[in-house]
């Protein structure tokens, strides 16, 4: 700290020769003969523009960085501040450590108003006296560090005379929040958030009444002559809901780091939104919420990387704390047990939690929130979080995890010598004692890369199965059942005929089942084995689509509901008939899935299946009547039986005000795509029109699943998607949006169409490169992907045909032939015309692989099961114009009237491109705090860039595309940031508290134990020591360090080394080494204190002083003792002040 503010590298003896001390608390202080009039700071030539403070914070490298804080800055802080109201009425907390920042806005916020500072008597803040000292002292304003106010709150203490709570310095536990405010309701709390680097507080967040604590408590808005901007990698503003880094601009950002001129160079810019203007860089996470207040996500050097995979621990916990059982929770990575990095959750339980099951509960609860990777693999209760003197977590002091903070089941011993091999292999990786038969691998801290060991060491035993397996049977039993049960499968024809007499597994070759299990299909399907058509294995999409049937609890997020309206009621059944017309053509429409009591789920096509009509009756009361049927029969809390064939339902109902009839049909997507509702529908036309006749010999669904099975190796898919997602090491997540949600609950949906003369400008610029529209929009989807992500190398599903290597009839046949593969694009210095011809080329490469499983493909990255590879969704599909709501036919559908149609998945994020040849259209779906409006309007803006760059500038860099719409943009950056107020910016702050002493030199300055302080005696004080520092030879910029308990000797210091025009500094840690010891004693030219091993300080330019605090007192000797000796003498903190 010495070397730092003598602008040296270090200091030697030489360097400290001529110390000298002035003692605050001298019995006969040597300036008590000084005039107690105001030193004049123009005459000193002080200026709002000069130092206040230099305020040492530790870095991630451990070097203390000297930030230098004009008057300017604090004056801003304290003066006309929006976020806090002080008046001369108010008592004002002063219990934060004299080092830490935020005695800055306890003292100054008090005494530059006109308000009492209430001065915390001791060093070490106990939750009892706290509470007794607001009591008694009536404070009304007080600030307490995030850990402090957790213990508060969870003691029960009272708030007394309390009227406003600021709480921050570290995230706030929505749970305190909650509980404070609810006990509390009429105490106005307020997370304020900001680094010292801008002045101590930059935004503020007032907590509502109906706080809920089910989200983080928001970080808010700027205050008042701040500026703040949440921007990615290359300092573009990223879109609602999107992290990104979060600078701060304004009146606050201090001029940079004592003697750092890289460093402040790095982390201080000049703005490119605003001339004339300075940003800091936080090194925050940080995210716009709907509402416009800002979320915080943690520090980017915080972020620890799992298996592969960037997280931040903050969002675990607070998905921890969400939970009735957690009070407080904190999540940290630890390299534990195997050598590998895990997630290692410490929690303050709440009084109703069960000890004995915490682990297992709360792994379940984030189990069904975050993905596999998230979840921690130990959780560990404390009884309270270790904190710093400073009130903040103090992680060194956080214990390592034992057995028993691993979820476990109920420990039951391995039976048999499998599952006795099994237990002893997870042991050994796992870094287990012992393995129960009922463990599961994963609980237990397992993940993929120990899974592909587990499998190797099982091959080595001769005991093969695949890794697929152990994610289907993560339990030790399940899974030691299943070893070496692996087969292949070949694929004949069909020997099912009408005339069967019973089936057997040699009779099913797309399918391997036992004969018992094929008794139990043939069981399901009404009629028996005379109805049982063909029995097959499902697509790999089919997979997938059951695979999360299963997992929603209620709903379907691949239910697709169309609804239509016909003039009379002959005219529905007529249409009935025909759909029942085309059910019988085609075999898919009448198959039923069962998986139950089976090694693999089989579809069962059935030879008769009728369409299952439901009527209802409607009551006018309750709204149009279509709204009333798509609110009864909502796929987010309907299902279909899916081992009833067909899978469609269709329901029917009078509309009660017209005499309209309204049909509601709803089909699972297991036997349909887009194509099949297209067929569908030209077919039933057909029927209606008598051409049913005409109709081409349909295709059977079977020949999809020998295609997919027997077409392109597995090899060559794997070497192409090796090749394409190899380096990818992390999920390409939009907004944050990695949370599956099974059933397709919390859907936002969103239309859009886009304007002709953008369709016509898309379309002139495919055929002048030669590619597809769905191109040019593959792109664009990929900057809305990346700018919503933070990834360059972004990676999104993409709806594949599936019909290119279907065989003949394929373009026309129905069934689910679709699937959804992993397209990576690079989003980078490329140009954009050169950008799209490569996504053109990869798209091509892809339709050869579009029957491909997604789960080889993900095999095939970085990025190991069960995380997710991508969170988005790209849908690009072709459509006639009958699918446009509103669209009546022809004279043989002449009454009947398209309503709609609606669909969702399970991705958080999807995108369809509506092709309607002449037009585009854009649907959004979105699960998650973004709109999906919004969604729209970044992907139209990013085609309208596209299209304007291609035809004007074709070279510049795809990464400079565009998504932000005007309107948004100008939002973020400049209606947010209307934070002008006036304020006294050309005043120091000693002369906001001077101003204050003339309007009532009376009033109460501070109160420390038994003694009180007027303004008056409390400024004649500091002007008496100010003018003896001066005459002693201190001048501006000249740096002064105090050594000072919390004390009235410590404010009148502070004060009287601000009048001198003194730069006063502070240090925010421990100081080790042994240049701390021989700086006792030591002197050099000018004024010095002695100190201990810790040590902190405060800063400013023409500045305050330097002020450190010792933790202890340093007990290394050296010349010059006397001077220490003296200053030992008088130790609780040295109380001196030396100039340097």
């Amino acid at each position: 700290m010495l070397a730092d503010g003598a602008g040296r590298a270090a200091l030697g003896e030489e360097a400290l020769a001529g110390v000298g001390l002035v003692e605050l608390e001298a019995g006969s202080p040597a300036w008590a003969g000084q005039p107690s009039s105001d030193p004049d700071a123009r005459a000193l030539g002080l200026g709002p523009h000069h130092l206040a403070n230099v305020i040492y914070t530790s870095g991630s490298t451990g070097t203390p960085k000297g930030v230098m804080v004009e008057h300017r800055g604090v004056v801003r802080l304290v003066a006309g501040s929006d976020f806090v109201a002080i008046s001369p009425q108010d008592v004002f907390l002063n219990a934060s450590s004299p080092t830490f920042d935020a005695t800055t806005f306890e003292v100054w916020g008090a005494l530059a108003n006109g308000a009492r500072v209430m001065l915390y008597p001791g060093r070490y803040i106990s939750t009892s006296t706290l509470g007794r000292i607001i009591r008694d002292q009536g404070v009304t304003i007080a600030w307490m560090t995030a850990r402090l106010f957790d213990l508060y709150v969870g003691e029960g203490r009272n708030t007394g005379s309390l009227q406003q709570l600021l709480v921050g310095g570290e995230e706030v536990s929505a749970a305190s929040i909650k509980a404070c405010k609810s006990r509390h309701p009429t105490l106005r709390i307020s997370n304020g958030y900001g680094p010292t680097e801008n002045t101590t507080f930059t935004l503020c967040y007032p907590v509502p009444a109906g706080f809920d604590g089910r989200h983080r408590v928001p970080i808010g808005r700027p205050i008042a002559n701040t500026r703040v901007y949440v921007l990615d990698g290359h300092g573009e503003p990223v879109p609602f809901g999107a992290v990104g880094e979060l600078y701060i601009g304004g009146a606050g950002v201090a001029r940079g780091y004592l003697n750092r001129p890289e460093l402040t160079a790095e982390r201080f810019i000049a703005s490119p939104f605003v001339e004339g203007d300075r940003l800091y860089r936080t090194g925050d996470l940080a995210r716009y919420l709907p509402d416009g207040n800002l979320e915080f996500l943690g520090r980017i050097d915080e972020q620890v990387k799992i298996r592969g995979f960037r997280i931040e621990p903050g969002e675990v916990a607070a998905h921890l704390c969400a939970h009735a059982w957690v009070r407080e929770a904190v999540v940290v990575a630890r390299e534990e047990r195997a050598g590998e990095p895990q997630l290692v959750a410490y929690v303050v339980a709440a009084q109703e939690a069960q000890e004995a099951q915490l682990a297992a509960t709360l792994r379940a609860h984030l189990a069904g929130q975050l993905p596999d990777y998230m979840v921690p693999a130990a959780f560990v209760p404390l009884g309270a979080l270790p904190l710093t003197v400073n009130g903040k977590l103090d992680r060194r002091a956080l214990p390592a995890p034992q057995d028993d903070a691993y979820a476990r089941r109920g420990y039951e011993a391995p039976r048999g010598e499998l599952e006795t091999v099994l237990a002893q292999l997870w042991a050994e990786l796992l870094g287990l004692e012992r393995v129960g038969r009922h463990d599961h691998f994963f609980e237990l801290g397992g993940h993929s890369l120990l899974a592909v060991q587990l499998m190797e060491r099982l091959r080595q035993r001769s005991l093969g199965v695949e890794v697929r397996a152990l994610f289907a049977r993560p339990v030790l039993a399940d899974l030691a059942a299943s070893l070496g049960s692996h087969q292949e499968v070949a694929v004949p024809a069909n020997l099912i005929t009408a005339h069967s007499t019973a089936i057997t597994p040699g009779m099913l070759p797309l399918i391997g089942l036992s004969q018992a299990e094929i008794d139990r299909v043939v069981a399901t399907v009404p009629g028996g084995l005379a109805n049982i058509q063909d029995i097959y294995a499902l697509s790999p999409l089919q997979e997938g689509i059951l695979f999360h049937h299963l997992l929603a609890s209620q709903g379907d997020p691949y239910l697709l509901v169309s609804q239509m309206a016909f003039a009379g009621r002959g005219q529905l059944e007529r249409y009935l008939a025909a759909v029942q017309r085309v059910v019988d053509r085609h075999d898919i429409l009448r198959t039923s899935f069962v998986w139950e009591g089976l090694s693999a789920p089989a579809q069962v096509v059935w030879r008769q299946a009728r369409l299952e009509v439901v009527e209802v009756e409607l009551d006018e009361a309750e709204g149009p009547a279509p709204e009333q049927l798509r609110r009864r029969f909502d796929p987010r809390g309907q299902r279909i039986d899916l081992g009833r064939a067909p899978l469609i339902r269709c329901v029917t109902a009078r509309e009660p005000d017209s005499g309209r009839w309204l049909l509601l049909e709803l089909q699972h997507h297991l036997i349909g795509d887009h194509t099949t509702s297209e067929v569908m529908h030209a077919e039933v036309r057909s029927v209606l029109g008598g051409r049913g006749h005409e109709l081409a010999e349909p295709q059977p669904f079977r020949n999809l699943i020998a295609q997919a099975r027997l077409g392109v190796g597995e090899q060559a898919h794997e070497q192409f998607f090796r090749e394409m997602l190899s380096e990818i090491d992390g999920p390409t997540l939009p907004f944050g949006l990695g949370e599956v949600r099974g059933e397709g609950s919390g859907v936002d949906e969103a239309l859009r169409q886009l304007p002709q003369a953008l369709n016509d400008r898309l379309r002139q610029q495919a055929r002048r490169l030669g590619v597809s529209v769905a191109s040019l929009c593959h792109l664009a989807w990929a900057q809305v992907v990346a700018r919503s992500s933070g990834r360059e190398q972004v990676v999104f599903g993409t709806v594949l045909f599936g019909r290119m290597h279907g065989g003949t009839g394929a373009d026309r046949a129905m069934g689910l032939f679709m699937n959804t593969l992993p397209v990576r694009l690079d989003v980078d210095g490329t140009g954009v015309e050169e950008s799209v011809r490569r996504t053109h080329a990869r798209l091509a490469e892809l339709l050869t692989h579009e029957h491909a499983p997604l789960a080889l493909a993900q095999r095939c990255s970085g990025v190991a099961a069960p995380a997710p590879l991508f969170g988005a969704l790209l849908n690009y599909r072709h459509n006639t114009l009958a699918a446009l709501p509103g669209v009546v036919g022809d004279d043989v559908l002449d009454g009947m009237e398209w309503l709609g149609v609606q669909e969702r998945t399970n991705y958080p994020l999807t995108l369809s491109v509506e092709d309607w040849e002449e037009a585009l259209g854009l649907t959004a779906q979105v699960s998650g705090p973004v709109s999906a409006e919004r969604v729209c309007g970044y992907m139209q803006h990013a085609l309208e860039h596209l299209a304007e760059l291609l035809e004007r500038s074709p070279h510049t860099p795809v990464r400079e595309l565009e998504i932000l719409p005007g309107q948004e943009r100008g939002y973020l950056l400049e209606e947010l940031n209307r934070t002008e107020a006036a304020y006294p910016s050309e005043r120091c702050i000693h002369e906001l508290f001077e101003a204050q002493v003339r309007r009532a030199p009376e009033a109460v300055a501070l109160v420390h134990e038994n003694e009180r302080l007027s303004y008056g005696e409390l400024n004649a004080r500091a002007n008496r020591l100010a003018h003896h520092l001066i005459a002693l030879g201190v001048r501006p910029d000249q740096p002064v360090g105090i050594c000072v308990e919390r004390s009235a000797a410590m404010v009148v210091g502070l004060l009287a080394i601000l009048k001198a025009g003194a730069r006063m500094c502070r240090w925010m840690r421990r100081i080790r080494g042994r240049g701390c010891g021989r700086l006792w004693g030591r002197r050099r030219r000018g004024w010095c204190w002695p100190m201990g091993r810790g040590v902190r300080r405060w800063a400013r330019r023409r500045s305050l002083a330097w002020g450190w605090w010792s933790w202890r007192r340093s007990r290394r000797r050296g010349p010059g003792s006397r001077h220490r000796i003296r200053v030992r003498a008088r130790w609780a903190w040295a109380r001196t002040i030396w100039p340097m």
